[in-house]
């Protein structure tokens, strides 16, 4: 299929909503020179106001057994942050939460860079059965963003767990140096519970018990507002660099490669490199190597040679469509006509964006009214 591809990064009009400007640089690269200016600062800038922002969490948790939390998944990202974190003498609590799909070598990076920092790690363990459920009818949904169940069950937790133990701070590995680019045509939020519910009353069989969920209120305006939690994200204030990153993680700690973006879930992983690609025709290598081209980090020729491999060596894909498939407790032929039946849009079932829309209404009305800028992201 012909596309047309963005003279700066790699993405194409696999995205149907990306725009270009008159010398052909798309939408995604323009929403990142205009977010970059007042989110990313790897610079002296940056360096001035991370030390601030630490030292108003070391002060405010003076006293406290952690003065901040952190969700440790294993990937690069959050476990070279543990590492800087422990530079900075934070005294976080780790949590991990094992929804199931860990890869071997996750579970022996965690355990390597808490061990290496001295923090002290919970671990909370889904129900499988649960999750499985949810999982599955996910897959009979047939909507892009399969990772929901996944991501919204590790952010929730963590949330839920940061403010039940009166820990204000969510430090996050977020950061726009590898994750600028995010195509809204390709996936629909996670956070929306609203969403995930109702996909799973369509087509769930087993009722959520301990499946921690987070509302709309919670996320936009309690936690927030009235509980003051706070996500910093403070990759956004450094240099950072992915591949310089991995090579301290692996000097310093013995941290295993997974080879992939993400690689730290064997489900991501297929998810990603067969789900997306076999029946969305979306390739999200794309996003991961513009947002890398936009931070300076590799050149565009770069990215183009590496989107010229094989997304999956086959025997892996099969090893990993056995595997999935057995472990959602389907047979290799079920998963696959799931995936080869035509996907379905988010909004084909009940969700926030009604929610969300009058929620700008309102925010851009207080912004005019107080003349500040409101936040409204946990």
């Amino acid at each position: 299929m012909n596309r047309t591809v963005c003279t700066r990064c790699v993405m194409d009009t696999s995205d149907e909503k990306i725009t270009f400007n008159s010398v052909g640089e798309c939408s995604h690269c323009q929403i990142f020179d205009k977010d970059s200016q007042s989110m990313w600062f790897p610079n002296e800038t940056g360096k001035q106001k991370l030390g601030k922002i630490l030292e108003q969490i070391r002060k405010e948790g003076e006293g406290k057994e952690y003065d901040c939390i952190i969700g440790l998944s294993g990937g690069v990202d959050s476990s070279y942050l543990a590492l800087k974190m422990k530079d900075w003498g934070l005294r976080p609590l780790v949590v991990h939460i094992d929804v199931g799909w860990n890869s071997e070598l996750a579970v022996h990076n965690i355990e390597q860079i808490v061990k290496y920092c001295g923090f002290d790690l919970y671990t909370d363990v889904m129900d499988w059965e649960e999750v499985r459920d949810l999982q599955v009818a996910y897959l009979k949904s047939g909507v892009s963003n399969q990772d929901v169940v996944q991501d919204h069950a590790i952010f929730s937790s963590l949330y839920h767990f940061a403010v039940q133990n009166g820990i204000r701070y969510v430090i996050s590995g977020g950061n726009m140096a590898t994750e600028s680019v995010a195509p809204h045509s390709w996936h629909h939020s996670a956070m929306d519970s609203i969403n995930l519910r109702a996909i799973h009353k369509r087509f769930g069989h087993k009722k959520l018990q301990s499946f921690k969920t987070i509302s709309f209120f919670q996320y936009f305006f309690y936690y927030p507002f009235i509980k003051k939690m706070t996500t910093i994200r403070p990759l956004n204030y450094m240099p950072y660099n992915k591949k310089e990153a991995l090579e301290e993680l692996v000097r310093t700690v013995g941290y295993k490669e997974y080879g992939r973006k993400h690689g730290e879930s064997r489900f991501t992983k297929f998810f990603q490199n067969y789900y997306l690609p076999k029946k969305f025709d979306y390739d999200k290598r794309k996003v991961h190597l513009s947002s890398l081209i936009l931070s300076g980090e590799i050149t565009r020729d770069c990215a183009l040679k590496e989107l010229e491999k094989p997304l999956y060596d086959p025997v892996e894909l099969k090893n990993d469509k056995e595997y999935v498939a057995k472990k959602l407790k389907l047979s290799v032929v079920e998963l696959d006509q799931l995936i080869d039946e035509p996907g379905r849009s988010y909004v084909e079932f009940d969700n926030w964006d009604r929610h969300y829309a009058l929620l700008q209404k309102l925010k851009n009305i207080l912004q005019k009214v107080t003349n500040k800028k409101i936040k409204t992201y946990a």
